[in-house]
């Protein structure tokens, strides 16, 4: 029988902007390198995401060698941001945890501001290793019956890696071809902005792993991802619709949460490449 495999590997240099796609990428203890160490900010240092800014979808960030990134966004000239000098940090709120981060120049926050039609600020994690999974007032969304003490994680969300299946995507849009809105339907695995996209396992089977490995790398398989209205967001227009959250309240939800993916945390570090085998340990 054959193994699945590893089909896509994608990364997000700055939260919620465009998906990056690589044919390989170094795992680090928080997550893939160059994954998620920009972000948005507004005025009050409380982060931006699609949730309230769906046009940044259409804003692509293409990382540079050293950690800097290229911005670019139809209709406006590119930009290059360097990864700023260490110095004075600045405290930002990311889902209710403070962190401290580093701001990117001025001529950055401008060319974010002028495309999105509002005051923001890109800063820099530049030291991820201090973003705790478990954070000392356990607060936030990390939560701390599924991390470990000591390990780390980017400015996603919640974990290091999160994985999702090409079978899964097919069940659900099978799902919304039949439900209220399925002209909404094919959904693209870009409305849910996976790290790691696998192919070759029946539907939904990655609902009960515990520990696999892609290639030489070994992640825990922590928990289901809860789904948010970035997911009713084209990426390519930035159009909100009503599908996929219409379709996983009805057959994905566990209480509150609408669940469609997986999240990792790294066992071990390497490199994960496109058509590694994927191998259930558990």
């Amino acid at each position: 029988m054959d193994l699945p495999v590893l089909q896509a590997v994608h990364i997000h240099p700055v939260k919620s902007l465009a998906a990056y796609a690589r044919s390989e990428a170094a795992v680090e203890p928080w997550g893939l390198d160059g994954d998620r160490r920009w972000m948005l900010v507004d005025a009050a240092g409380k982060a931006v995401t699609q949730r309230q800014r769906a046009r940044m979808a259409r804003i692509s960030a293409r990382p540079l060698t050293g950690g800097g990134i290229e911005l670019s966004a139809p209709g406006d000239a590119p930009l290059t941001v360097r990864v700023p000098a260490p110095g004075r940090t600045v405290a930002v709120d990311l889902f209710k945890q403070k962190l401290e981060v580093v701001e990117a120049s001025g001529d950055a926050h401008a060319w974010l501001g002028a495309h999105l039609g509002t005051d923001v600020r890109l800063v820099h994690l530049d030291a991820p290793a201090h973003r705790r999974l478990i954070p000392p007032e356990h607060s936030g969304l990390l939560d701390p019956a599924h991390a470990r003490p000591g390990e780390t994680v980017s400015l996603a969300d919640e974990f290091p890696l999160l994985l999702t299946s090409l079978s899964s995507l097919d069940a659900l849009n099978s799902l919304v071809a039949q439900g209220e809105y399925p002209d909404e339907g094919p959904l693209p695995m870009n409305r849910f902005r996976p790290n790691a996209v696998v192919e070759g396992t029946p539907a939904w089977a990655e609902d009960d792993w515990r520990r696999i490995s892609i290639g030489e790398v070994s992640f825990r398989v922590v928990k289901s991802c809860g789904r948010c209205a970035i997911t009713t967001t084209d990426q390519e227009t930035a159009e909100r619709g009503k599908e996929p959250l219409r379709t996983l309240a009805r057959h994905r939800r566990a209480g509150t949460q609408l669940l469609f993916g997986r999240y990792l945390i790294p066992d071990t570090t390497g490199v994960i490449r496109v058509g590694d085998p994927v191998r259930v340990l558990g």
